[in-house]
């Protein structure tokens, strides 16, 4: 199946970032927010799911207060290309992390939904978008991280070859 390309004006296919955060504009709480670095501005994002195929976790090292603080990037193909970008130290990254390394099969769509918890603290719970049901896992706090990001990886590697290879296209 190929997508019709639409002809005019549009903005071009940069990822759209979003960014983990518990908090309040205006009166209204939110859970993800885009930044706009141009004006310095946060925008709420009042949706707190996101539906699309995961494709890719990377560890970016971005600075924050002069020190270097790692990131978990969360590349998630929908309508368009979204990062869903949030400390790798954060609950929501652990909680995602979790619940993603029971995964085997990354060829159906997700939903990636931020869940608020106390204070400031956000989570994320993971669900099968076709049939609506969450993907369970065990708390572990001592769990290892970074196997488990190099684990899902190697997952999300094999399940896109395994298409390519039998001649079935990724449809995004």
């Amino acid at each position: 199946m190929v997508a019709e390309i639409k002809l005019g004006l549009c903005n071009p296919p940069e990822p759209i970032y979003l960014y983990v955060k518990k908090g309040e504009l205006s009166g209204e709480s939110y859970l993800w927010y885009n930044y706009d670095i141009n004006n310095k501005i946060t925008i709420p994002v009042q949706q707190t799911g996101l539906t699309g195929y995961i494709s890719e976790l990377k560890l970016t090292t971005k600075e924050f207060r002069e020190r270097d603080n790692i990131k978990l990037d969360i590349v998630v193909r929908a309508d368009e290309i979204y990062i869903v970008r949030t400390g790798i130290e954060t609950n929501f990254a652990k909680s995602f992390l979790l619940a993603v390394s029971v995964l085997q099969d990354f060829s159906k769509p997700l939903i990636i939904a931020a869940t608020a918890g106390e204070e400031n603290v956000v989570f994320c719970n993971l669900y099968d978008a076709a049939t609506k049901t969450r993907i369970h896992s065990e708390w572990n706090r001592d769990a290892d991280w970074l196997a488990i990001i190099d684990s899902v990886q190697a997952k999300l590697q094999t399940s896109q070859n395994s298409h390519i290879v039998s001649g079935e296209p990724i449809l995004f």
